[in-house]
């Protein structure tokens, strides 16, 4: 149902049937990892033009995996990480049970 490297490959599915019997499978919730509790790789100052994805692929070397950035700063929306530059952001060392 999901990408193997999304943050989502590891939430297990459900399947709820609707009031006309069709049934829909969807995904548990998934809950943020606590970020600062996870290795730190290194801390970035973000310049004028960062976005996550450039930071994740500097980095991680994969853009894809924005999301581990967004989690190791405890961010719920991704975007405040690079809206100011000269913040400091977190990378958090990639771990594989992460993904959920």
């Amino acid at each position: 149902m999901t990408d193997p490297t999304s943050r989502y490959a590891n939430i297990k599915t459900t399947t709820l049937v609707d009031k006309d019997g069709d049934e829909v499978r969807y995904l548990l919730r998934r809950f943020l990892p606590d970020g600062l509790r996870q290795p730190l790789l290194t801390e970035i100052t973000v310049a004028e033009g960062d976005r996550l994805d450039l930071i994740a692929f500097r980095t991680i070397g994969d853009p894809v995996q924005s999301w581990r950035i967004a989690d190791a700063n405890n961010a719920m929306d991704p975007a405040e990480l690079t809206a100011e530059p000269g913040e400091v952001i977190r990378v958090a060392v990639p771990q594989p049970d992460q993904q959920g």
